[in-house]
């Protein structure tokens, strides 16, 4: 019998790992695919953004989903404790743009390789190719883990680390959901995050924006009931064949979705704001003084430069204006328009990729029954949550991967806290 079974070697099924074994629990890890670290290799691009450094309540900030339970997480493992981790693994890392951190030689690979070079010295005995079929439990505990072919180990402590449902040829397919509601856990539902997000208006399917980049502006979604602002994210996005992608439209996606469901529509608003700093009176002063500096030019060749040169047809079109009118019989009101247009550009979201398309997967086993200082189930004694098989999840920039080792830690060091106790004979 091993102290501590873990289920799934993504990064928090490694972090536990390394948690309970530091800890001296013996530990079996077990992954259905054929290497471990799939997810984590590929994060930040193949660079590995294996934290942020802000501080605490700005990362939880970046968790829109549940990060308050974080707290107590980060109590016993926060960012700071991971970048001291992997340092201390002889991976020097570097701080870039809004806090993400990567090694300093921007390969994960060799994260990965430190990181189950790490596993091995605490004697973890490691198990690919291995698949879990269920989990066994007592009336109040869990007793054991079954694998496909049949065979039964017991254990004194199970850690689910399976991962969500997104990107699942990295091997995060929903396996931890029915093990957890077996345990009498509630799933709550279950959502991509982090996901591009389609779109009806024409100019979208006919891609004429497609590939454009936009820097620093304002992604906003909007209620389709109300029409007030629902969230707004400001950064870099990208227009796809489809929609929008990239930072900002990754950040909105999940309000998209969750609008949908709350109002039953089956589009959901949106607007782009390219000057951020700059209200509609400031830009049309702006525009206004550029249009008459070239009194004899077209429009559309006097604002060359003024805003990316494939959107504003779009943009003079939203406005009412013909490009070739001359400036100088371009009166105040389709200035004041244009500024406008420029300010809300709008567009009509129909929801996002499928959630296996999303990095992140929204819902997931309830905080609310799970101890935010153990990870442990208020259901099974002995059972154990980490990761994204929670409902847990955070915006792109390190925040999830942070997550994932905070909780992952957490989970691994009480479930060896607990074994100790139990040889120990002490009543919990």
């Amino acid at each position: 019998m091993k102290d501590v079974v873990i289920i799934g070697g993504g990064p928090s099924g490694l972090m536990a790992a390394v948690a309970s074994a530091s800890h001296g629990a013996s530990v079996l890890l077990l992954d259905k695919g054929s290497k471990l670290g799939r997810k984590l290799a590929i994060s930040g691009g193949g660079r590995c953004n294996v934290t942020n450094r802000v501080d605490a309540a700005e990362i939880i900030k970046h968790i829109p989903g549940n990060g308050r339970f974080m707290y107590s997480p980060f109590s016993i493992f926060n960012n700071e404790d991971i970048i001291a981790f992997f340092e201390g693994l002889n991976i020097p890392l570097k701080e870039e743009d809004n806090g993400r951190m990567f090694p300093v030689n921007d390969k994960a690979i060799e994260v990965v390789r430190a990181l189950l070079n790490k596993i091995r010295s605490l004697n973890v005995e490691i198990r690919t190719k291995t698949e879990v079929a269920d989990i066994h439990y007592t009336e109040d505990a869990v007793s054991a883990v079954e694998l496909t072919d049949g065979e039964l180990i017991q254990a004194k402590n199970v850690i689910v680390a399976v991962g969500g449902m997104s990107v699942p040829y990295t091997g995060s397919t929903g396996d931890g959901y029915p093990w957890a509601k077996k345990a009498g856990h509630t799933i709550t539902d279950l959502y991509p995050t982090e996901v591009p997000i389609t779109m009806s208006d024409s100019f979208i399917h006919t891609k004429e924006l497609q590939g454009l980049s936009l820097r620093d502006v304002q992604l906003s979604v909007i209620d389709p009931k109300k029409g007030k602002l629902i969230k707004a994210h400001r950064g870099d996005m990208i227009f796809t064949h489809f929609g929008v992608s990239g930072p900002i439209g990754l950040r909105c996606s999940q309000y998209v979705i969750k609008a949908k469901k709350k109002h039953d529509v089956s589009s959901v608003p949106m607007e782009i704001d390219l000057f951020v700093d700059e209200n509609e009176e400031t830009l049309f002063q702006r525009l206004n003084k550029v249009i008459q500096s070239e009194p004899k030019k077209a429009v559309k060749n006097a604002l060359s430069g003024f805003a990316p040169e494939r959107l504003m047809p779009i943009l003079l079109k939203n406005a009412s204006i013909d490009g070739m009118t001359v400036c100088t019989e371009l009166g105040h009101d389709k200035i004041r328009a244009l500024a406008k247009a420029m300010k809300h550009i709008e567009l009509t979201a129909t929801g996002t990729l499928s959630i296996e398309k999303a990095f992140v997967t929204g819902g997931g086993v309830s905080v609310k029954e799970v101890y935010p200082k153990r990870m442990e189930s208020k259901m099974k004694q002995g059972l154990f949550f980490c990761g994204e098989v929670m409902d847990l999840h955070g915006y792109t920039g390190g925040y999830n991967i942070t997550v994932a080792f905070s909780t992952g830690y957490t989970a691994g060091k009480a479930a060896a806290e607990r074994c100790a106790v139990e040889g120990n004979e002490v009543v919990q």
